[in-house]
């Protein structure tokens, strides 16, 4: 597989190089994390990167959402099992 190493984006490869060899770029950035780069013609045209990378580095929380991960937090319930939960849960519509 060509590569090129740059700032920020690990690897560049052509689109003729992503379209063929897919399987292993995906595979890559699935167990190292790698970020690829697909130019075409010399122009940068895509980046591939795994959903964690995508969500830690470009999806912007809400405000809220922070705030009440936060609150979480602080009051302890940010570490419920699914089990907790889901009994959280049947309590709460019990008492309605």
């Amino acid at each position: 597989m060509e590569k090129k190493e740059t700032a920020g984006v690990t690897t560049v490869i052509s689109a003729l190089t992503a379209r063929t060899q897919l399987g292993q770029i995906l595979r890559r950035v699935r167990e190292q994390q790698d970020r690829f780069l697909i130019s075409r013609r010399g122009q940068a045209q895509a980046v591939i990167l795994s959903v964690e990378d995508y969500l830690r580095s470009v999806v912007k929380r809400p405000g809220a959402i922070t705030e009440l991960q936060k609150a979480a937090k602080k009051s302890g319930v940010n570490t419920l099992s699914m089990n907790e939960i889901d009994a959280e849960i049947a309590a709460h519509r019990k008492g309605l």
